[in-house]
This record gives C-alpha cells, sequence and structure tokens, in this order.
C-alpha cells in the first residue's frame, strides 16, 4: 500500500481561528499585505472562512470564524482562544490519504471525508497522532 507520503502534493493553507473575522482579515490584509482570493460559509463545517494569500501566490492563509457556538472553532476559540487551528495540505486522493493514515496508525476524525472550501473534500488527522497539529487533508475539485 502506498504511504500518506505518496498522496501529499503540497502545503495548501494554514487555519487561523479568529473570533472576530473582520479584524482578523484587516491584519492579515492591512499589515501584512495578503489578498482575499475567497470568502464563503461553510454550513456544514458551521465556519465562516476567507482565504488569503500573498500577491505573488503560494500557501493561503484560511481564516476560520465559528457560525454557531456549537462549532469546532467556537469549541477551539473557547479552550484555547484565537490562533493556529490547523496545517493543511493538498492530496492528490483523500480517501486513498485517510485509508494510508489509518495504516500507518494514525487516527483520521471523519469515516469518509466532508465538503470543504469550494467544493473540496477533507478529512483531518488528530493532532495526538501528528506531534500536536491538526493535519488537514484536502483534495481540490
Amino acid at each position: 500500500m502506498p504511504s500518506l507520503a505518496d498522496y501529499l502534493t503540497q502545503l495548501d493553507h494554514v487555519g487561523i481561528a479568529a473570533g472576530d473575522l473582520a479584524a482578523a482579515v484587516d491584519f492579515y490584509q492591512n499589515t501584512l499585505g495578503l489578498v482575499e482570493v475567497h470568502r464563503e460559509e461553510n454550513l456544514e463545517q458551521q465556519v465562516a472562512e476567507v482565504m488569503l494569500q500573498p500577491s505573488s501566490g503560494g500557501a493561503q492563509i484560511q481564516l476560520l470564524a465559528p457560525l454557531s457556538p456549537t462549532s469546532q472553532i467556537a469549541k477551539f476559540l473557547d479552550r484555547r482562544g484565537p490562533g493556529m487551528q490547523q496545517l493543511a495540505f493538498a492530496v492528490s486522493d483523500v480517501e486513498a490519504a485517510a485509508a494510508a493514515a489509518r495504516s500507518a496508525g494514525v487516527r483520521v476524525l471523519y469515516e469518509t471525508a466532508k465538503n470543504g472550501t469550494k467544493g473540496s473534500k477533507i478529512n483531518f488527522l488528530h493532532p495526538a497522532d501528528c506531534g500536536g497539529v491538526l493535519i488537514e487533508l484536502v483534495q481540490h475539485v
């Protein structure tokens, strides 16, 4: 069976939990000079999100704010406050990458992939098995 590394294609984005989405967007745009490239509400994940990146391209910053007090981002903010929530890697096949992770003894949060940004398919690797970092696997459409 191929290893998880066989499915990783690049660093995709860094997810940042934000209690105040407008203030976070303002900071990343006006202080760091990042450009907004996408904005949406993901009702399945119960988050509002804004994707930003340097004008030269490359990996993105995903700002996440809760749409409900029971969302995972709301729970994260309650426990840890604003800050880095996850590190995301683009994968060629999210289901195969999740299976390879399971075979390596890494817990995968969802049995099957969920809907992510711009119709992507996503799953997560448990932070306890990844050095304390929640890792997102993203398969773009």
